[in-house]
């Protein structure tokens, strides 16, 4: 759980204490009030503000008025959220949203307000979320207002709801969602009510937009502990809505029979593919291509599960889970770019240990390669993560596999330019060996040549111009 500091709010806020001198200094002269608002004020709190923080600013000054305030202190202003009252600015370098006290009227078959503008910075905070984000810091003086007890549940790292979880989740069904994620990027727990609610209520996630749904699923995941919230979503029923070959997972146990189940197989190599994002050269920050690869790696393997003799098996999981990967995907609208690398690595998963343990010949290790692509550093960190044995001595052997493949990869691209494979010949040089003109049979040869490449490695144009004309000879 964070570290609940006072003192260090302080601090988080001192970068900016001449922008929020600037801006409650400025209202409150001309009649108005002004606070900061929600998530800034609850990491300025946690000691995880960062160096740019968005910072969203909450008033009794309608939208008009807003931007008459701040025409002379903002380098640029943006009024696309106008009409639910928030007007966007950029003031001394830093990106801020000002929005106008709202009270919201939800219809129960939407989750899109009818947005009203008051009068009260209580009531304001009171429409929020959770308790950890309806506190607020009115300015200039930076003097805290919390209603709920935010700071209590910040304190003891709990995630509630200011008012009855019921009618919080029934306004906007989202927040269940939200809940989950800040439950992942916290290491927060879920209060009893709040809880209970997500269970009973998790059907109404139906009535949220697909987009607004993916979006906080993505959260989740890059969250510093995604086991948590994609936990949560799984025990209250909401990633049968979701991601529901998430829950199906959960019975069906592994080849190996040493893990609980799949599903916690999953998690663990998900676990374990965050550490590689920074143990594993080259180094990176959270990426969502490996982690989804990971979470999904055996999605197929509840649907090709099969029993022979007492033992499990689940053949071509690999294809299979591609196939439903790049479904559920696209039913989430994820980007195709992110669908095409995470469905390739679902399906790459396990060439591997295709290969056994034994030496790496130099064509197995073209086509490892070949097939890869740009993918292939995440190969290599998804391969290492799914290794989740308990049996040390056969985790040692598969590392040290690992390792000598990896090796060998290196030691043949220094001979070779294994990312960029091509035949010895192009299409060109082709239909004048051949005499044939462009068409099917020149991409036959030229699919002929470059497995000869990947098996015999460079052979120079004129030895590959002897080897496709006796391929030719002997097919025609």
């Amino acid at each position: 759980m964070p570290t609940f500091d006072p003192q260090q709010a302080a601090a988080q806020l001192a970068p900016h204490r001449q922008l929020l001198e600037a801006l409650g200094t400025r209202f409150t002269e001309r009649g108005h009030e002004i606070a900061l608002v929600g998530g800034p004020v609850r990491d300025a709190f946690l000691g995880r503000l960062g160096q740019a923080p968005d910072l969203d600013f909450t008033t009794d000054a309608r939208p008009e008025a807003i931007m008459a305030l701040i025409e002379d202190l903002a380098d640029t202003i943006w009024d696309v959220g106008i009409r639910f009252g928030t007007i966007g600015a950029r003031i001394q370098g830093q990106d801020c949203e000002i929005t106008t006290y709202r009270s919201e009227h939800y219809d129960p078959a939407s989750r899109k307000p009818e947005v009203n503008f008051g009068d009260s910075l209580v009531a304001d905070l009171g429409r929020r979320d959770f308790t950890i984000n309806a506190m607020a810091l009115r300015l200039p003086e930076l003097v805290l207002v919390d209603e709920h007890a935010g700071i209590a549940d910040l304190a003891a790292g709990i995630i509630r709801t200011p008012n009855a979880p019921e009618t919080s989740f029934g306004d906007d069904p989202l927040r269940m969602m939200r809940a989950a994620r800040f439950a992942a990027q916290l290491g927060f727990a879920i209060e009893g009510r709040t809880l209970a609610a997500m269970v009973s209520m998790h059907e109404r996630i139906t009535i949220v937009s697909v987009e607004r749904v993916q979006a906080e699923f993505l959260k989740i995941v890059m969250a510093d502990q995604p086991r948590l919230g994609l936990t949560l979503l799984v025990d209250t029923g909401l990633a049968e809505y979701i991601v529901p070959e998430l829950p199906r997972m959960r019975l069906e146990a592994d080849e190996h029979l040493q893990h609980k189940d799949v599903y916690e197989h999953s998690l663990t190599v998900l676990d374990q593919a965050i550490m590689m994002e920074t143990l594993h050269e080259p180094v990176s920050g959270p990426d969502p291509v490996l982690r989804l690869a990971a979470l999904f790696h055996d999605i197929g393997k509840p649907r090709t599960r099969r029993f022979d003799d007492g033992r499990v098996s689940f053949h071509h999981h690999e294809v299979v889970g591609a196939r439903m990967t790049r479904k559920r995907m696209k039913e989430l609208r994820f980007s195709n770019d992110l669908v095409d690398d995470v469905s390739m690595l679902v399906e790459l998963h396990l060439r591997f240990h295709g290969y056994g343990t034994g030496e790496w010949t130099d064509a197995a290790v073209r086509r490892y390669v070949r097939d890869a692509g740009p993918l292939l550093v995440r190969l290599h960190k998804l391969t290492r993560a799914d290794c989740t044995t308990r049996n040390r001595r056969r985790a040692a052997a598969l590392q040290r596999s690992y390792e000598q493949l990896e090796q060998r990869i290196t030691e043949l691209a220094a001979q070779e330019e294994l990312a960029a494979i091509r035949p010895d010949l192009d299409g060109e040089a082709i239909m004048r060996i051949l005499g044939i003109p462009a068409g099917p049979q020149v991409g036959e040869a030229y699919r002929f040549l470059l497995e000869l490449r990947l098996d015999r490695g460079p052979l120079g144009e004129d030895e590959a111009a002897d080897a496709l004309l006796a391929w030719w000879a002997g097919r025609t």
